[in-house]
């Protein structure tokens, strides 16, 4: 579907809420510079309808009847990594935050939000910014810049944000290119990451790590 003008956002709605994604598509299409070019319901149309249309913007749910919208995210990342991923979920649970940034996406919101705030994220988002729901941010990221290491001295090192989303990968069996892709870096960055993480870490290869990761970081 083309787009009205080059400024459109492209937006693909993900809800298995048939109801919902109506009153969504509603409201984006009032909105001038917001194109609605297409809807999902499940997890693997949402994968299949993002290879397709090529959205700028998807609009997701956590929770699919098939499987998790993280789940999706993290294979619309890895195959479209210009798309960008808005979680909007009726659940503010601290660990699908965590779980959603790790998978690449750009903001995480409540269904709770007014319509102009929704327009103003997606338009955000867009950009290329990131935007989280303020009353889980805080407790999100406190949590992800805690987690440390301790070296043999004693001490405790900490994994900045960015090397804990390249360890999540690592950890899945993904390449130094598909993490390149997923995470908008270059392969030369991802591999300085990897140095650091291994550093911390105490470890020398991959499959160490990735055993580091689920030993220690995992529930």
């Amino acid at each position: 579907m083309p787009r009205r003008n080059k400024n459109t956002i492209r937006l693909l709605l993900v809800d298995d809420h048939e109801v919902l994604r109506l009153g969504l598509k509603t409201l984006f299409t009032d909105t001038e510079d917001i194109q609605v070019v297409g809807e999902a319901g499940t997890r693997a149309a949402a994968v299949s309808e993002a290879e397709r249309l090529h959205p700028d913007v998807v609009l997701m749910d956590v929770r699919l009847p098939d499987g998790s919208g993280i789940d999706a995210c993290r294979e619309i990342r890895n195959s479209s990594p210009q798309t960008r991923v808005l979680f909007l979920t009726s659940f503010a649970d601290d660990d699908a935050v965590m779980a959603t940034i790790m998978a690449g996406a750009k903001g995480f919101l409540l269904k709770e939000i007014s319509g102009e705030e929704l327009i103003r994220a997606v338009k955000t988002v867009a950009e290329g910014q990131s935007i989280l729901d303020p009353a889980t941010t805080e407790r999100v990221l406190t949590r992800i810049q805690h987690v440390s290491i301790p070296s043999p001295d004693g001490k405790k090192e900490s994994l900045a944000p960015q090397e804990m989303k390249v360890l999540t990968l690592v950890a899945e069996g993904q390449t130094n290119k598909e993490i390149a892709v997923a995470l908008d870096l270059s392969d030369k960055t991802v591999g300085h990451y990897l140095e650091n993480i291994f550093q911390k870490l105490q470890v020398t290869r991959r499959s160490q790590a990735a055993a580091e990761f689920v030993r220690r970081f995992s529930p």
